[in-house]
């Protein structure tokens, strides 16, 4: 069975329609989500809408929880000053904006997501298990690896998060990141999804008119457009500036 697992879509239409028609070409059995599906991007309504009616299952995001639980940023654990005001510009700005487009139904549409899924050995999730804020970076060591996911209990672990595709074999399973659709971190700022079909990953790098939908980011009025915009322009991430 092949399965293909999405992640990290962050509102962003143009790259969600290039993996559609790559999925046409690759043909998996399945496809699911791995979350942070909305926030960061101006076309929220649209993206969730497409994944509703295309009816992918999948797990939660931590941009996904800020939307129905903006209490959440005084909960977080304690940051680098880098990272805070990061979690500062989402729950200040871009959370309180994508909320707003989206409405009631579809936020709590997003409340029934899990926060694992399971499909025989194979677990997905968004970040760490119990922590949708923190996850390994692609750079961790096997040791970090092994201490966050071997509770799971699967001989395949997916997640997404770090917007930062890679695959690891450890001692006891196999873990592997998605890649982001948007706003990918690892200097490539083409859509990431992956494949996963008889106990091996495969990546799918994808390009797309993305200077056209930075563009359109920065004229459509959501909040931070031009600090996203360079982050998806430029396939890393870029500290947000001060005078948002």
């Amino acid at each position: 069975m092949r399965i293909a697992i999405v992640a990290d879509i962050h509102g962003n239409l143009s790259a969600l329609e290039a993996i559609l028609a790559d999925l046409k070409v690759t043909s998996p059995d399945a496809v699911f989500h791995a979350g942070d599906l909305v926030a960061n991007g101006y076309r929220p309504v649209e993206v969730l809408e497409r994944i509703r009616a295309l009816g992918w299952e999948g797990v939660v995001g931590n941009t996904d929880e800020m939307l129905w639980r903006p209490g959440r940023l005084a909960e977080l654990p304690p940051t680098n000053a880098r990272m805070q005001r990061v979690r500062e510009v989402l729950f200040n700005l871009t959370g309180p904006a994508t909320r707003e487009m989206l409405g009631d139904d579809r936020l709590e549409w997003l409340r029934t997501l899990p926060s694992v899924l399971r499909l025989g050995d194979l677990a997905i999730l968004h970040a760490a298990p119990a922590d949708l804020w923190r996850a390994p970076l692609a750079k961790s060591s096997d040791d970090q690896l092994l201490a966050t996911y071997s509770s799971l209990d699967a001989k395949f672990v997916v997640y997404a998060h770090i917007h930062a595709p890679f695959v690891r074999k450890l001692t006891g399973f196999t873990v592997a990141n998605t890649g982001a659709s948007s706003l990918s971190y690892d200097g490539d700022p083409r859509a990431s999804y992956l494949l996963f079909e008889n106990g091996e990953f495969s990546h799918r790098r994808l390009a797309y008119d993305i200077e056209a939908e930075a563009a359109a980011l920065r004229r459509s009025g959501y909040p931070a457009a031009d600090w996203l915009a360079q982050n998806l322009t430029t396939g890393r991430f870029c500290d947000p500036p001060t005078d948002l």
